[in-house]
């Protein structure tokens, strides 16, 4: 039967409640090829379909589900249906009673509805502002959502208000739909990112925004602060392609962040060179007097007068906006001084020469190549069969800035000389002379000739910026042959049984070296292990489209590049001594394409350290077997105090139970603050995985811990104490708060308590506020304690004074005796309460204090301590 004769001589006026019987009993028997035809023959026997349809979805509860549904299954069936037999057009009344019921329904049906339904009632030609009124109900019903995705299905964005739309989105952490919303008009996507810049402001306060939205469902407001906004702001200037000047604030806290981080590297890490850090400040500052401002204070911190006046003067600072000590030391700098200090500079890069790894060809041999005419001896000497070419890339660091990088300098290597190609202009040379094809064709037929060997380390990273800085070049990467990536390689090579294997220093570097010298790694770390020394990494920082590049820059540039090539050939010479086979071509060439089992090959500039292996300095591996390492001495909990990374925070929980002096990072907070904490209150750094090595640089030795992130809490814990070998007493146990961290409580009798209680519930309120309190919210394991909550404060201190004790501690911190359950204060075994002086939360003895005795009874210690658990203040 074919679908003409459904309409042929059908008998109209067919009950459309009546069909949708018969649908939903096909539907049950999942008889789908007989439920579509008798969809198609229905549809045919009604008077007026649309009509029909409505009438079916309104009885059904079936259409409301996700997926696919009978009232899914009948809408798309009458859609084809309708396009396979026009229907006679409905009058404009009528059609307009039918798309006010569909209005109704949209914002309860699943979203694989929406556009079956505009479609079919035409809601794209209904009454625009009648439109808008409906989602505008929608929107003060606070269906937000749907009030969004209805006005991108009907285009309404242009008549609405990109904040009021927004806004309730992002608190419910949906700024997916943000982006949809705003995807197809470039002028709210401009209004939007100079909102969200406003909010970004370091003066806007967040709550004000975040107030009236306050009761939302799934409402996430620690999602919504300065930094989610800023990635947020920069991932929309990105995928948009809009000027980044469009956000001065955003951009202004990503160069103050920039300009931080110049500051460690020369004046904490001291690995950027005067000239190097000078050219970042400049091109970062320029003459944003803000940024200026924030300069000088920077440089106050790091330097003394006259210091910050020699930068300031370097910098190009503005004497007005300088402190009239600043200024004063400004006038007396002289030409002389500068002269020392480049002086003194010379002679300190001279001395250093002999620690890194050095270029062994002439000077003269290294070529810095901006013509064509240049570019073709690099052309016939590079493209030869059997060459081998050591390949590298050098770009402007981003700072995190928006945009992947543009190369600004490719380096090819030759055992007798280097080729440093200025690609900038290169391009541009080619471009102006109409033959912009001639650069990317000569490097497409670089990697694609299986009978040249090109070496890289990491080389989808540099083959990455080269698409981004030529579109020609983007499948570059598919194409290549006869390519070796040795940071494949690097993640192959077993350095265990090899007197080489160093740890950041090679094994002639005095200890006195060893403490200042920051660990190698990468492809440096490669090059010590491999060839005795590190490079020298002071210029990788360097602003690389600078021009003219100054000789340390295109030394540095060459070194990266000719490296690889004295790698390789030490790895040809004597691969099993590195643990490879010795067909190198089994070892090395052909591998590198396949990605590494994150497991078995971590990047060495990557690597965790071994589960329980404590963070050591640079140190030289002995040649003979090691006499046998004291363990440290024993400590207790009170003299041990960590700050945990923010993957750590359960680790952290336990370590508090057991009465330990724990800091823990937020969720938001970038790793490197576990560091700065560290240096200012002289904790140790408990981290895992990829962090470790970026946080054991920064503190001292010993003082950075990387822990096995397989293990669960408990385990962690037990691996932290025996590696610094703390000795837990039952006094220790819950000395401290598990939610605050304080290790001072007051101590209440239970009939006290009961008073408290019973008098804060009469007061009749519940808040689950605390005042004075910064850490309520946070998750800590199974305990017998109180949840979170506290009375007013006035009522809070007049129960106290009724029972002799103080309810308002220091800092007007309120204690939480409202959740305490009934139950408990009826426990006779219970004599007393332990309440946190600083937070205000409530504890009692009880069960959990004897699971946290056998978790960890293999590291508790014996005592006649008879004290209560809880320190009293």
């Amino acid at each position: 039967m074919n679908q003409d004769n459904y309409s042929s001589d059908p008998p109209m006026g067919q009950d459309p409640l009546v069909l949708l019987k018969t649908l939903e009993l096909l539907w049950t028997k999942q008889e789908l090829g007989k439920l579509k035809e008798e969809i198609r023959r229905g549809f045919a026997r009604l008077e007026d379909p649309l009509a029909g349809l409505l009438a079916m979805l309104e009885s059904s509860s079936d259409w409301k589900g996700r997926g696919h549904s009978l009232g899914y299954c009948i809408t798309t069936e009458l859609q084809l249906w309708i396009k396979a037999h026009p229907a006679v057009p409905q009058s404009s009344t009528k059609l307009k009673k039918l798309q006010a019921r569909v209005l109704g329904m949209l914002s309860q049906c699943p979203t694989n509805l929406l556009d079956p339904l505009i479609s079919i009632y035409q809601l794209h030609t209904a009454d625009r502002n009648y439109l808008l009124e409906h989602v505008s109900h929608l929107y003060l019903q606070g269906n937000y959502k749907e009030a969004a995705i209805l006005s991108i299905k009907l285009k309404l964005q242009p008549d609405q208000d990109v904040e009021k739309m927004c806004t309730p989105l992002l608190l419910q952490d949906k700024a997916n739909l943000v982006e949809e919303y705003v995807a197809e008009y470039p002028e709210l996507q401009r209004k939007l990112l100079q909102t969200l810049d406003t909010w970004c402001n370091p003066s806007f306060n967040i709550r004000d925004i975040t107030r009236p939205y306050q009761g939302l469902s799934k409402y996430k407001p620690e999602k919504f602060n300065h930094r989610v906004l800023s990635k947020l702001v920069f991932r929309l200037l990105e995928r948009f392609n809009v000027d980044s000047a469009l956000c001065p604030n955003v951009i202004n806290q990503r160069h103050l962040r920039t300009l931080k981080y110049l500051f460690y590297k020369r004046f904490v890490e001291k690995t950027m060179t005067e000239e190097n850090w000078a050219d970042h400040i400049q091109s970062t500052v320029g003459d944003n007097r803000w940024l200026q401002e924030q300069l000088v204070q920077l440089l106050l911190r790091h330097c003394d007068a006259r210091g910050a006046a020699r930068w300031a003067q370097c910098c190009r600072v503005p004497p007005e906006m300088l402190p009239q000590a600043v200024a004063e030391e400004l006038q007396k700098l002289h030409i002389q001084d500068r002269v020392e200090e480049v002086t003194k500079a010379g002679n300190y890069e001279a001395s250093r020469k002999k620690d890194y790894y050095q270029l062994p060809i002439p000077r003269e041999n290294i070529h810095f190549l901006q013509t064509w005419e240049e570019m073709l001896q690099c052309w016939e000497k590079v493209l030869q069969p059997g060459q081998v070419v050591g390949v590298d890339m050098e770009w402007k660091p981003s700072f995190g800035m928006v945009g992947k990088p543009r190369v600004a300098l490719l380096q090819l290597a030759l055992k007798d000389e280097v080729f440093l190609l200025d690609l900038p202009q290169l391009l541009e040379q080619a471009e102006a002379e109409g033959e912009k094809e001639k650069l990317p064709h000569f490097i497409q037929m670089l990697y694609s000739d299986a009978t040249i060997t090109k070496l890289g380390y990491g080389m989808s990273g540099d083959l990455s910026s080269l698409a981004a800085t030529c579109s020609a070049l983007k499948d570059t990467e598919k194409q290549m042959q006869g390519v070796v990536d040795l940071l494949a390689v690097d993640k192959q090579l077993q350095w265990g049984k090899d007197s080489r294997k160093v740890d950041g220093l090679s094994p002639e570097h005095s200890h006195k070296e060893r403490g200042v010298r920051q660990p190698e790694k990468g492809l440096s770390l490669l090059v010590q292990h491999v060839l005795g020394k590190p490079l020298d990494k002071t210029e990788q920082l360097s602003n690389w489209e600078k021009r003219p590049l100054r000789e340390e820059q295109i030394l540095y540039a060459a070194s990266d590049a000719y490296c690889l090539l004295e790698i390789y050939e030490r790895l040809c010479k004597d691969p099993e001594s590195f643990g490879l086979s010795s067909d190198l071509t089994d070892s090395l060439v052909g591998k590198q394409s396949k990605k590494p089992r994150a497991k078995k090959h971590l990047n060495k500039q990557e690597a965790p350290s071994p589960s329980g292996q404590e963070c050591q300095g640079p140190r030289t591996e002995p040649s003979r077997p090691p006499a046998p390492i004291s363990p440290p001495a024993p400590i207790s909990p009170q003299e041990f105090s960590v700050v945990c990374d923010n993957m750590l925070q359960g680790l952290g929980r336990y370590l508090r139970c057991l009465g330990v002096d724990v800091r823990l990072l937020d969720n938001e907070d970038d790793h490197r603050k576990a560091a700065e904490i560290a240096r200012q209150e002289g904790r140790v750094i408990l981290t895992s995985g990829l962090p470790y090595q970026t946080l054991r640089s920064q503190v001292g030795e010993g003082r950075c811990f990387s822990v096995n992130c397989s293990e669960k809490a408990k385990e962690q814990a037990l691996q932290v104490l025996k590696h610094f070998n703390v000795q837990v007493s039952l006094g220790d146990i819950f000395s401290r708060c598990q939610v605050c961290n304080c290790n001072k409580y007051l101590k209440v009798s239970r009939e006290g308590m009961k008073q408290l209680v019973e008098s804060s519930k009469a007061s009749g309120e519940h808040s689950a506020g605390c005042l004075g309190s910064q850490s309520c919210s946070v998750t800590v394991p199974d305990c017998d304690t109180a949840q979170p909550g506290c009375a007013p404060h006035s009522e809070q201190a007049e129960a106290m004074e009724q029972c002799g004790a103080a309810a308002v501690l220091a800092g007007d911190t309120v204690l939480q005796v409202t959740a305490i359950p009934l139950g408990v204060l009826d426990r006779a075994e219970l004599t007393d309460f332990y309440c946190c002086t600083c937070c205000g939360k409530v504890f009692w003895e009880g069960s959990h204090f004897g699971r946290i005795v056998s978790q960890f009874q293999d590291v508790l210690v014996a005592s006649g301590d008879t004290q209560s658990i809880y320190e009293l203040s």
